[in-house]
C-alpha cells in the first residue's frame, strides 16, 4: 500500500504540521519505505515464536507493597530551610504581572 501525496498532506494536517510541496514529496518517499519494511515483517514465519513483552527474562525486583512507618515529622523538618506549624514553608509563587493581593487568594 503506497501513500499518495494527498495521504501525506492529510497526515500533515492531522499532525498539525505545515508542509511544503517539496517536503510532502520527501516524506512520501520516506513513509512509503517504512510501510514497505513493515510489509516485509508480515512475511516472516513466526508460528514457532512465543509472544514476549521483553527480550530477556525479567523478574520484578520491587519490594512487597507493605505499609510501614514513616519518619517522625520533627526529623524530616530538620532538613527544611524554613518550617511553620509542622509543615515546610515555601516561597509564594505568582505569575508575572500578578498583584500580591491576587497571589495571596486561597492561601
Amino acid at each position: 500500500m503506497a501513500l499518495t501525496t494527498d495521504d501525506v498532506r492529510e497526515i500533515g494536517l492531522l499532525a498539525r504540521i505545515e508542509l511544503s510541496d517539496s517536503e510532502i514529496a520527501g516524506l512520501q518517499d520516506e513513509l512509503n519505505a517504512i510501510l514497505e519494511y513493515a510489509a516485509q515483517m508480515n512475511e516472516l514465519d513466526l508460528s514457532d515464536v512465543d509472544p514476549t513483552a521483553h527480550a530477556a527474562d525479567l523478574t520484578d525486583s520491587l519490594r512487597d507493597d507493605v505499609l510501614t512507618g514513616s519518619m517522625p515529622r520533627d526529623l524530616v523538618l530538620l532538613n527544611a530551610p524554613e518550617s511553620k506549624n509542622g509543615a515546610f514553608l515555601v516561597p509564594r509563587i505568582k505569575a508575572p504581572g500578578m498583584s500580591d493581593d491576587a497571589a495571596g487568594e486561597g492561601a
